[in-house]
């Protein structure tokens, strides 16, 4: 099975969108709108190019020092069935799921339905970065993060406990 996604584009080695060296894919199109965003150019639902699951698959699996792929955007919740499809192929290879999102991870759990695919994304994520990039609250000492508000979360352990478990990372 081979999905459609929009993308704005992709980092093909980035160490600064999660833990280890990742493969970030950008998603176009997002609902939030974040006052300050850092990649305002994908809110648009229409920029951006329209590629396929299976091309970027194989573009992260054409670099064999990859820790983990990491899901940004735009919003990857807006894609979730699309990247959960990705991310399932992607762990089979051994590689770890980061996926940025605007929305808390409260928020996903409340809105969860077979027909957004939130559930099925959530399952296939390692680590969730989730809430909206707040300006107010900036800091260039988080890591992985731009503002205080903003939290990297186990997901597995917070699915099993049906509320947040943040990720023990050092330097947090």
């Amino acid at each position: 099975m081979d999905l459609e996604i929009r993308i704005a584009g992709t980092a093909n080695d980035s160490i600064v969108d999660g833990p280890g060296i990742r493969f970030t894919i950008f998603v176009q199109g997002c609902p939030h709108h974040c006052k300050g965003c850092h990649n305002p150019q994908t809110h648009p639902y229409d920029g951006g190019t329209v590629t396929d699951t299976d091309t970027l698959l194989k573009k992260a699996l054409s670099n064999p020092l990859l820790d983990g792929v990491t899901f940004s955007g735009g919003e990857p919740f807006v894609y979730a069935k699309q990247l959960a499809y990705l991310a399932k192929q992607l762990k089979e290879h051994n590689l770890n799921i980061v996926t940025y999102t605007g929305y808390t991870f409260e928020r996903l759990l409340t809105e969860a339905n077979k027909e957004n695919g939130f559930m099925e994304l959530l399952s296939q994520t390692d680590i969730l970065i989730d809430g909206p990039y707040i300006e107010e609250q900036r800091s260039l000492l988080l890591l992985f993060r731009g503002s205080t508000n903003q939290r990297i979360l186990d997901v597995k352990k917070s699915l099993e406990n049906k509320s947040p478990v943040i990720m023990p990372l050092d330097n947090q």
